[in-house]
């Protein structure tokens, strides 16, 4: 119904379930829109202009607009939202955790350990997701232009082994992902090379 809506900054609100609410001013009229959180570190100043691609909910109680930096979220958001289980917020959710690109891959690659790293997100949930989307995104990801380069990382199996190890030893998911995607791409490590060897360059990397 609503595509997207070009106006300008009125205000941003989080509350402490981690929900941001933009409201965009547009020709004097403002429009309470629910965001990914990330977008945040990508909106201007206020009073300064913006454009958010937009997907309105409508229950009976109530309406949600829910809105994206790129159109390419917000049909995203639309593919996770018609997974069986799958509401808005936890499609946000995904989202903001992993970023489009990073959760496309792992719905592609069938990457379910990824996809359960976000609160709400069970094995379960992971697995029916992968199962649901993945043919439909490895299509759209070709047709909306996004990158489909594999990721630099291990295979998911040979993954799941390193990520349990290196949170053993204190690291974050988040730097254990850097870690790994950044030696992929700068080692001559192959995807389904040794967990050991993966483990010993990701630590060098993480030490540096």
């Amino acid at each position: 119904m609503i595509g997207y809506l070009k106006g300008t900054v009125a205000s941003i609100q989080k509350n402490p379930s981690n929900r941001v609410t933009l409201t965009l001013d547009v020709n004097q009229v403002g429009y309470d829109i629910q965001v990914v959180p990330r977008l945040i570190q990508q909106l201007p100043d206020l009073g300064e202009p913006v454009q958010i691609f937009t997907h309105l909910q409508v229950r009976e109680d109530q309406m949600i607009l829910f809105g994206f930096g790129t159109a390419a979220e917000r049909d995203l958001f639309r593919q996770l939202v018609s997974v069986s289980g799958i509401g808005p917020q936890l499609a946000v959710a995904l989202l903001d955790k992993m970023g489009l690109q990073d959760l496309v891959q792992a719905i592609v690659s069938g990457n379910t350990k990824a996809l359960a790293r976000t609160p709400g997100v069970g094995a379960k949930t992971a697995e029916r997701i992968a199962l649901e989307l993945k043919t439909k995104l490895a299509e759209w990801r070709q047709h909306a232009g996004l990158s489909s380069l594999p990721s630099a990382g291990p295979t998911p199996e040979i993954q799941e082994d390193v990520e349990m190890t290196l949170l053993a030893l204190g690291y974050t998911s988040d730097e254990i992902m850097q870690a790994l995607q950044a030696v992929g791409q700068n080692t001559s490590l192959a995807k389904n090379s040794e967990p050991d060897a993966w483990i010993r360059e990701a630590i060098a990397w993480l030490s540096q």
